[in-house]
């Protein structure tokens, strides 16, 4: 599964149908969100808070014996030189076995359209990369009388694609997560906050290992501007190691942007989000942002159906 994202500025058709397209969407959002002034939002319904902040991950694990099926994909696009964009699409099957549990599984596909990055091969490829599984534990339950939300989060990866370069690896990744989030307006205004643990170990073609990990966080703010649609923002904070115990720092990176959350029909909703590196470093290296740990901007979108 092939996705990009972008505008060609260099046609003016392309450019305009874009502006329209986008124009429609914000006046469809902006009446609903004139509608939902005059309801009483305090009846809306509850809504699952894991999927309304983009990249960062909320605490709802869904009701008791739902299930679900998603197609998740993260883009990644920029580097500092050359032509960079890749991306790992998640098919997943989800089921919520009791009210504090939530398992997840399924296979990883991923694209890469590489030319002239250095220390990245030119490469062009769809490919099957590999498979992962998700356990979720609800930890601390939201109440009439609690705001706050906390759920504990594992998941164990295995890739045969390297999911930056493209090259064939044997790569075993192992993202342990906090995700907890507040209801600061009953119904209307969540906060989100996640921290992120994610150690890998990658072995090549020619036998090397590499181990390293990835540590950060990050806070978002959601808006529930009409029954069925969620806008916000949210940032993240990273810092990559050339270890798993998070020694030999090598550098961190700043992202921030735009989330948009849509039920588009009582079992099924799709989510979007757009971040952009506004601040990096890498040790050794004066330039301004950290683009060999990181990607200049990186994308999400999430369709799922429940069942």
């Amino acid at each position: 599964m092939r996705v990009y994202w972008g505008i060609n500025m260099g046609k003016k058709g392309t450019l305009v149908r874009t502006a329209l397209a986008g124009g429609a969407l914000l006046s469809s959002i902006l009446a609903q969100s004139s509608i939902a002034q005059a309801e009483d939002y305090s009846a809306w319904r509850d809504i699952e808070t894991k999927y309304i902040f983009g990249f960062t991950t909320g605490s709802g694990i869904g009701l008791e014996g739902e299930k679900e099926f998603t197609v998740d994909t993260v883009g990644r696009f920029g580097k500092r030189e050359g032509s960079y964009r890749a991306s790992e699409t998640k098919y997943e099957l989800e089921f919520t076995p009791t009210q504090f549990i939530q398992i997840e599984f399924g296979m990883l596909g991923a694209t890469h359209n590489i030319n002239g990055v250095p220390d990245l091969d030119n490469l062009r490829q769809v490919a099957v990369s590999g498979g992962f599984a998700e356990f979720r534990y609800l930890a601390i339950e939201r109440t009439s009388s609690n705001p706050l939300a906390v759920t504990l989060a594992v998941e164990p990866t295995f890739r045969r694609i390297d999911e930056t370069g493209g090259e064939r690896v044997h790569n075993f990744e192992f993202e342990t997560t906090i995700n907890a989030d507040l209801e600061l307006v009953k119904n209307r205004l969540f906060a989100g906050f996640n921290l992120l643990y994610e150690p890998e170990v990658t072995r090549t073609v020619l036998g090397e290992t590499a181990r390293e990990a990835k540590f950060g966080g990050s806070t978002a703010l959601s808006w529930r501007i009409a029954p069925n649609v969620v806008i916000g923002g949210e940032v993240w904070y990273l810092r990559h190691y050339d270890s798993i115990g998070l020694r030999d720092f090598t550098g961190d990176a700043v992202m921030l942007g735009p989330t948009l959350y849509v039920r588009l029909a009582p079992k099924m909703f799709m989510t979007a989000a757009w971040n952009t590196q506004v601040w990096g470093r890498e040790i050794g290296n004066p330039v301004s942002l950290n683009l060999a740990e990181f990607q200049r901007n990186r994308a999400r979108l999430k369709f799922a159906v429940e069942f």
